[in-house]
């Protein structure tokens, strides 16, 4: 590998290292690396709520449960703005062809179902916003993704 290339490859390990709360890198036998990457509940509840995009949509919550995330919220009424209801829906993470995908299921406003096309922005959304804490770019690949109940982990692997 030239001086350019190495320059480059050190500042995307270093790019990846400061785009998360905490990384752990280590360097594989192939001369790739392993980052792995973690989301506090905090952390994850600001992206889901941004995500979410709605200024009606305050006190977002996001619960982490083992292998899940349940989230609720509560959404100011259009005509009437001293009454809210809950909106609530489970979030599934995995990886999809080395890229984090997100599942919103269940997703209703007081048990009314929300539109499938307002589900599928989010679960769009949702998965770009968490993937730029793990190292979004051509490099790395998304190996595993882990929801406990004290933070959410991916494991990436970054190639020259």
């Amino acid at each position: 590998m030239n001086t350019k290339s190495k320059t480059i490859f050190a500042l995307l390990v270093l790019a990846l290292l400061t785009s998360a709360c905490k990384a752990d890198i280590s360097r594989n036998d192939n001369g790739s690396f392993t980052v792995e990457t973690t989301i506090s509940q905090q952390e994850l509840q600001e992206v889901i709520s941004a995500s979410i995009a709605d200024p009606l949509v305050t006190n977002v919550t996001a619960s982490l449960q083992s292998g899940y995330v349940f989230v609720t919220g509560d959404r100011q009424r259009l005509n009437d703005a001293s009454k809210t209801d809950t909106l609530s829906f489970r979030l599934d993470l995995s990886v999809s062809n080395g890229q984090l995908a997100a599942s919103v299921t269940d997703a209703q406003i007081d048990g009314v179902p929300i539109d499938q096309d307002r589900v599928d922005n989010w679960n769009q959304t949702i998965a770009n916003r968490i993937s730029n804490f793990g190292g979004r770019n051509e490099n790395a690949t998304l190996q595993s993704v882990n929801v406990t109940p004290e933070m959410v982990s991916m494991t990436w692997n970054v190639t020259r």
